[in-house]
C-alpha cells in the first residue's frame, strides 16, 4: 500500500482556544450554573499548549488559566496528579491558591483544588517513597481526595496483579483518612467492583472518572454506593462511545427520577467535546483544536441534556426537560457534595 500523503490541517491559531460563551448560557444562566471541572490535568494541559504553541503568549500556567478562562465563569477545578514518582510541582500550585487574594491575582478568581494518587498505568512504580509523598500531600488544605486510582485492563501498562495490589493499598489509606475517591476503571468491571465493595464503606464518596464501561456495571455501583457519582467527559460526544449515553438515559427512565448522579469533567488535555465545532464558525474547515480545557464543559453539558431529553421522549412534562444550565447546576451541586468544592 502506498503512503497516505493527505496533509493534516495546520494547528489553528491559539486565539481559537478562547471560546465563545455557550449560546445557552445567558448572563442569568451563568450565575446559577458556573463551570466546575472535577477532573483536569493542568500541568499536562499547559505542557501540551506550549508544545503546540512554542511561541504562545501564555508563559506560565497562571497566564494560561487567567487568559483562557477569563469571563467563562469557571468557579472551580480539581487538578489531578497520578504519576509515580509524584510531580513536585503540586505544592507550588496548591500553595499559590491558599489565600483569597492569591486566587484572585494568580488564578483569576477560580478555586483551585487537587487530588493525588497513582494511576493504574503507573502501578508498577508504586513504592513506599511514592506513598509517603502522597500521604504528605493529603495534609494540604487544598487537597480534596485520593486519585485517580484503579484498574486499566485495556492497556495493561502494569501487570494486573500489581494493579490490584496497588489499588487496594491506596483505597485502604484513603478510607482511613476519609478522603473521597477518584476512580479510573477501564475494561476491569468485575475486579473493580469486587475490590471497591470489599474495601470501601457503602457511604464513602466515590467519583468514577470518565465512565465508558458497561451501563449495567454503572447501575450496580450506583445501587451499592449512595454517594457515588459518574464522571462525564467530552468522550460522551464520540460515536465510538455509546455506554456513557446509555447511563445518562437511564437516569431519565428511572422509576423514581431525581437529579442525575453525575459530575462534569474534562480530563484535559484530552477529550475535546465533538459538538464544540458547531460553535466555532471561524475555525477553518477540517481544523481541530489541539487540546481540551475547562471552558469546554458547557458543550459536554449540552450533549448530556440532549441525551436525557431523547430518553424522556416527545410529550415529556416540561419540568422534566433538561437544558445546559440545568445539567451544569445539578453537576455543580454534585461536585460540592462529592469534593466539597
Amino acid at each position: 500500500m502506498g503512503k497516505n500523503n493527505k496533509k493534516r490541517p495546520p494547528v489553528p491559531d491559539e486565539s481559537n482556544l478562547i471560546l465563545p460563551i455557550h449560546p445557552a448560557l445567558t448572563d442569568s444562566a451563568k450565575s446559577s450554573a458556573p463551570i466546575v471541572d472535577t477532573h483536569t490535568h493542568l500541568i499536562s494541559t499547559f505542557s501540551e499548549y506550549r508544545r503546540k504553541y512554542p511561541e504562545g503568549k501564555f508563559e506560565t500556567i497562571f497566564d494560561f488559566v487567567r487568559g483562557v478562562y477569563h469571563d467563562k465563569d469557571v468557579a472551580a477545578i480539581v487538578d489531578v496528579y497520578c504519576e509515580a514518582p509524584v510531580q513536585k510541582a503540586w505544592k507550588e500550585l496548591a500553595d499559590s491558591a491558599m489565600s483569597e487574594q492569591d486566587r484572585i491575582d494568580k488564578w483569576g478568581g477560580l478555586e483551585y483544588w487537587f487530588v493525588m494518587g497513582v494511576h493504574p498505568h503507573e502501578a508498577k512504580h508504586y513504592n513506599d517513597a511514592v506513598e509517603s509523598d502522597i500521604l504528605e500531600a493529603m495534609k494540604h488544605p487544598r487537597n480534596v481526595g485520593w486519585g485517580e486510582i484503579g484498574l486499566d485492563y485495556h492497556y495493561d501498562n502494569s501487570p494486573r496483579d500489581i494493579q490490584q495490589d496497588v489499588f487496594t493499598r491506596q483505597l485502604r489509606h484513603a478510607v482511613r483518612l476519609g478522603k473521597p475517591l477518584t476512580i479510573h476503571t477501564r475494561e476491569a468491571d468485575d475486579d473493580t467492583e469486587r475490590i471497591l465493595k470489599a474495601e470501601v464503606p457503602k457511604d464513602h464518596k466515590i467519583h468514577i472518572h470518565c465512565f465508558t464501561d458497561a451501563p449495567e456495571f454503572a447501575q450496580r455501583l450506583l445501587g451499592h454506593f449512595p454517594n457515588l457519582y459518574i464522571g462525564v467527559t467530552g468522550v460522551i460526544t464520540y460515536s465510538t462511545n455509546l455506554n456513557t449515553s446509555s447511563v445518562i438515559r437511564s437516569f431519565a427512565s428511572s422509576p423514581s427520577p431525581g437529579p442525575m448522579r453525575i459530575v462534569l469533567e474534562t480530563d484535559a488535555p484530552y477529550m475535546i467535546p465533538g459538538n464544540i465545532y458547531k460553535s466555532l464558525k471561524e475555525l477553518r474547515s477540517g481544523s481541530r483544536l489541539p487540546l481540551c480545557h475547562t471552558a469546554m464543559i458547557p458543550w459536554t453539558a449540552e450533549f448530556v441534556a440532549n441525551e436525557v431529553n431523547i430518553a424522556l421522549g416527545e410529550g415529556a412534562d416540561t419540568n422534566a426537560i433538561y437544558d445546559v444550565p440545568r445539567v451544569m447546576k445539578e453537576a455543580r451541586e454534585n461536585a460540592r457534595a462529592m469534593y466539597g468544592v
